[in-house]
């Protein structure tokens, strides 16, 4: 499975899974795609930008309001580029946000700018995967044409509860997004 030339923006928000998304990254780096991380601030507190940075070979973005040097907007440029939005991990904050056109933050903002088709992976509590207000989201995006890798059922969560809502591994996502280009 080869990304070489494939442009994945990849956004990373506030679960505590975001850790993993420094070997999504980088597996997919090793695969030849340029990756581009966005993270939320509320990543940020969970893994530091650098460690997305130093895998994926790109500049990170964070903050909106911190964009890039040249004329284009830092959001629009990253979103005109995009030939794929992955989203891993996303919480049920972001997921709202994307169903309701919210943009608060970079990683909202990039997501409303892009055409590029988008892929997300949900990592929550199990409760807050099953809320009728996620699911309602959920069935939204994938009537606009998101696809969604699902979360594991089964084993324990950060929050100590047993059930749906683990990230899915690492391995299937990279796989997801190879078969997508496929």
């Amino acid at each position: 499975m080869a990304l070489v030339g494939k442009n994945i923006v990849l956004g990373v928000t506030g679960s505590i899974a975001a850790y993993k998304a420094a070997d999504i990254g980088s597996q997919l780096t090793r695969l030849g795609a340029s990756v581009h991380c966005v993270m939320t601030r509320e990543a940020t507190e969970i893994i530091g930008p650098i460690t997305l940075q130093t895998l994926s070979r790109n500049p990170v973005a964070t903050d909106l309001w911190r964009e890039g040097n040249g004329w284009e907007p830092g959001h629009i440029e990253l979103a005109d580029k995009a030939d794929l939005f992955l989203v891993a991990p996303a919480t049920a904050n972001i997921i709202a946000c994307f169903a309701h056109g919210l943009a608060p933050d970079m990683l909202t903002s990039v997501y409303l700018a892009t055409l590029a088709p988008v892929i997300i992976a949900p990592a929550m509590n199990g409760k807050m995967y099953r809320h009728p207000a996620t699911q309602a989201n959920i069935k939204l995006l994938r009537e606009r044409g998101h696809h969604f890798i699902e979360p594991q059922k089964g084993g324990m969560l950060a929050c100590g509860y047993e059930g749906e809502g683990k990230l899915a591994p690492v391995e299937e996502i990279v796989t997801r997004v190879g078969a997508f280009f496929s």
